[in-house]
């Protein structure tokens, strides 16, 4: 059993979700799902509402099967650039400093097996 989960369009960089992502990377999902909501970090929602929406989609998916959420591994999980919006800011001398506002996407794969190969 396997599946993926896309969250897009988050507002905040990527660089900043990368750092909670690579903590639960490789993780049971019980044992990842504790660790972000004790998380202090913006991007633990975020992750952990993927996490959530993927474990749903397998229980409506296996529903005559139903799935054990400690056979469950976050076994791939990265954040790409999403676009940036730009805006710019006063500076000295009647110059404008440009401004980026990043966004990013978050994917996430759940599987039964701790490797990718199924």
């Amino acid at each position: 059993m396997k599946t993926t989960v896309k969250l897009k369009y988050l507002r905040q960089s990527a660089k900043k979700i990368r750092f909670v992502l690579n903590s639960i990377r490789g993780m049971q999902v019980s044992r990842a799902l504790k660790q972000l909501d004790y998380s202090n970090k913006k991007a633990g929602r975020f992750i952990s509402k993927g996490i959530r929406s993927g474990i749903s989609n397998l229980s409506v998916k296996f529903e005559e099967t139903g799935i054990d959420e400690n056979n469950l591994y976050v076994v791939e999980a990265f954040a790409d650039d999403g676009p940036a919006m730009k805006r710019f800011r006063p500076a000295a001398m009647g110059r404008a400093t440009p401004i980026l506002k990043r966004s990013s996407h978050i994917t996430l794969t759940l599987s039964t097996n701790k490797s990718l190969k199924e």
